[in-house]
């Protein structure tokens, strides 16, 4: 079997599709053969023609079956990231670039488990969808793979197939590997308490470094704030929302501390790190992460979460 075909875009040719014939297809070839001998001992004109018309339309049908793969363009999709132990989606793409329509393609992505198979389907591979493509239409499928460990993953390598138009011939398309990635976070770690109680200080790792308890004033509240230090009266009175200060102007931050996990495993640390990012961000704490060789400055919102998890998920990554 040739290597699979790599590239952002790949357009199906006559070089990247194959055909044989089915088990339908080879029982149709053995009554061809029967009516011609059958002709030739009668020499019966009425089964002559019947015989040639049957091959004349077998060929026909081999070239339609052939021709419903060839100018397909498979392409990717989005590929949203997922935590480890989700199953990941992979989108693909799939393009009539021809004229005629497409009917009944399916669309196949390799497996880790094999069994029992025709000889034309190559072994460790499972249905995904089955698709038709008008004129110029795109369809999108979900191409999905279990997680089992965090950092990149790459979409697994999918193949076309089709029987149409009479099920006589099976044609299939090389492999394709499209250089899409998903990055699967560390697996959250149970849900533990309020990151309040996580440590009490530097020491312990988690950094509530609040610069004091006393009510230091109010300013204009700034994106990444805490809620929990709005002025909520003001914000009713229509005020506008403004931000309490503590101890000369030093807003609460959590530190989310490698070394407060000291004792614990590499993925378990990062497992316990992944739950606090995720509770901080849920109760709009402002947050920053600690990590050998690498510190995320403390921040809140959807784009600050989605950078200490990125550095979560490739931790030691080379």
């Amino acid at each position: 079997m040739a290597s699979a075909m790599e590239d952002d875009v790949v357009t199906l040719d006559r070089r990247s599709i194959y055909i044989l014939p089915t088990r339908a297809g080879i029982v149709f070839t053995g009554l061809l053969f029967v009516l011609l001998v059958a002709a030739i001992n009668y020499s019966n004109g009425l089964a002559y023609g019947l015989t040639f018309l049957l091959a004349a339309v077998a060929l026909v049908a081999l070239l339609y079956t052939h021709r419903n793969l060839h100018r397909v363009r498979i392409s990717a999709g989005n590929a949203p990231p997922v935590f480890a132990g989700e199953v990941a989606s992979f989108e693909v793409c799939l393009s009539n670039s021809g004229q005629t329509p497409r009917v009944a393609l399916r669309v196949e992505q390799e497996e880790a488990r094999s069994g029992a198979r025709p000889p034309w389907r190559m072994a460790g591979r499972m249905q995904v969808a089955r698709v038709h493509l008008g004129d110029g239409e795109t369809t999108c499928v979900t191409v999905s793979l279990p997680t089992l460990r965090r950092g990149y993953l790459r979409a697994p390598a999918i193949s076309l197939s089709t029987e149409f138009p009479l099920g006589i011939a099976h044609a299939w398309s090389r492999r394709v590997m499209l250089p899409t990635r998903i990055l699967v976070y560390p697996r959250p770690a149970p849900p533990r308490p309020r990151l309040a109680a996580y440590g009490g200080g530097e020491q312990a790792g988690t950094a509530a470094a609040r610069g004091g308890d006393d009510f230091a004033g109010l300013r204009e509240y700034a994106r990444g704030d805490s809620l929990r230090h709005v002025h909520w009266k003001a914000v009713a009175r229509g005020q506008g929302w403004l931000t309490k200060e503590f101890g000369g102007g030093s807003l609460g931050v959590q530190w989310l501390d490698w070394d407060a996990l000291e004792g614990l495993e590499v993925e378990v640390r990062l497992s316990v790190l992944t739950r606090w990012v995720l509770d901080a961000e849920q109760v709009g704490e402002l947050y920053g992460l600690r990590l050998p060789g690498k510190i995320v400055e403390p921040g809140s919102g959807e784009a600050h979460r989605d950078c200490c998890l990125i550095a979560l998920a490739l931790f030691g990554e080379s």
